[in-house]
C-alpha cells in the first residue's frame, strides 16, 4: 500500500493498536521477581520494571527470562497485527510495534510507570524486519560489552535503528514501518533522558552493579 491508509480501515488499525498496548503493557518484570520471591522490583535500585533492573536484585535467571518475555511482547505484538490485517499489513504491523512499546512504558495497571521499552522495541522491531533486529541486537550487546553500561548500548542500537528500517524496507507498504521504527526510537530514547543525563556526568551505573 503506497498511499493513504482508507477511512475504513482505520478501525482495524485502532483495534490492533488497543490490543498491542494491552500485551506491551504485562509487567513481566514485577511479576517474576514478586513470584520469585525477590520483592517488589519497583522498589530496588531504579524502580524500572525492566530486565536491566531485575538483575540488580542479583537474580540473574529473573533477568534473563525478564529480557526474553519484554522481548517476546513485541514479537506477539506484531504478529498479531499481521495476521488481523490481511490488507494494509505494513501499517498495521507498524501500529502494533509502536504501541507495544507504548504499553510497556506506560502501562495503565501501574499508573502508567513502567519499563524504558529496550527489550519490548527490540522484539517489536525484529519482528519488523528480522535483519534490522539482529542489527540493533548486535549494536547493543556490543557497546554494552565495551562500555559495561546497558543505556549506552540501548541508546545506540535505537540511535541506528530508523536508518536501517529505511534502508531495508522492501515491504511495499509505504513509509508506515520506517515512520514506526522512528517512532519506537524517539520514545526509547526520551524514556532515557535520565541515563542520557548520568553519561555525560560519568555517573551512570556500569553492569553488575547496584544502585543506591
Amino acid at each position: 500500500m503506497n498511499g493513504a491508509i482508507p477511512a475504513f480501515a482505520l478501525p482495524l488499525l485502532a483495534a490492533i493498536g488497543v490490543l498491542a498496548y494491552c500485551i506491551g503493557s504485562i509487567p513481566f518484570g514485577l511479576l517474576l521477581t514478586q513470584f520469585g520471591g525477590a520483592g517488589d522490583i519497583r522498589t530496588i535500585g531504579s524502580g524500572n520494571i525492566g530486565a536491566t533492573n531485575v538483575l540488580r536484585t542479583g537474580r540473574r535467571g529473573l533477568a534473563a527470562a525478564t529480557l526474553l518475555l519484554d522481548g517476546a511482547k513485541g514479537v506477539f505484538a506484531v504478529m498479531c497485527g499481521f495476521i488481523l490485517s490481511p490488507f494494509h499489513t505494513g501499517p498495521a504491523m507498524a501500529v502494533a510495534a509502536l504501541f507495544a512499546v507504548v504499553g510497556h512504558c506506560f502501562p495503565v495497571w501501574l499508573k502508567f510507570r513502567g519499563g524504558k521499552g529496550v527489550a519490548t522495541g527490540l522484539g517489536a522491531v525484529l519482528a519488523l524486519s528480522p535483519l534490522t533486529g539482529l542489527a540493533c541486537c548486535a549494536i547493543w550487546l556490543g557497546v554494552a560489552r565495551l562500555t559495561r553500561i546497558s543505556s549506552a548500548g540501548a541508546l545506540a542500537a535505537f540511535a541506528a535503528m530508523p536508518m536501517m528500517l529505511a534502508a531495508l524496507n522492501h515491504t511495499g507498504d509505504g513509509p508506515a514501518i520506517p515512520i514506526g521504527g522512528l517512532l519506537i526510537a524517539l520514545l526509547v530514547i526520551a524514556r532515557h533522558r535520565g541515563n542520557i543525563r548520568r553519561l555525560v556526568d560519568g555517573t551512570e551505573p556500569r553492569i553488575g552493579r547496584k544502585r543506591p
